[in-house]
């Protein structure tokens, strides 16, 4: 069974700091691209941040300079490292992996982790 789980969520107090782990499981032998969004209360998902096997990164301009994407490609393994964490960073965070190449499945597929949940508050 092929599925993204994502660890690292929890409460923080503003300013604070949360890495963000997302390890991708079964028969995968590439995924093109891997990455965050979230999703606050009564609000669309959004992009937070991409990376692409070559290292390549894309942030929303909400994050940019306080938070980082990284991934081992070896460990099919994206991580987010969130600094200055502030309230409105508050939502469940939901790993993404595009273009994954499985084992036993035709053409590409895109995988979404469960969420975890990141709240900011004092």
């Amino acid at each position: 069974q092929v599925q993204l789980v994502e660890s690292g969520g929890g409460l923080v107090q503003p300013g604070g700091s949360l890495r963000l782990s997302c390890a991708a499981s079964g028969s995968i032998f590439s995924i093109r691209a891997m990455g965050w969004y979230r999703q606050a209360p009564e609000k669309q998902r959004e992009l937070v941040a991409t990376i692409t096997t070559a290292g390549s990164t894309n942030y929303v301009d909400s994050v940019k300079g306080r938070f980082t994407i990284s991934r081992d490609n070896a460990k099919n393994t994206v991580y987010l490292q969130m600094n200055s964490l502030k309230p409105e960073d508050t939502a469940v965070y939901y790993c993404n992996a595009d273009r994954a190449v499985v084992a036993g499945t035709a053409g590409y597929l895109e995988l979404w982790g469960q969420g975890t949940l990141v709240t900011v508050s004092s």
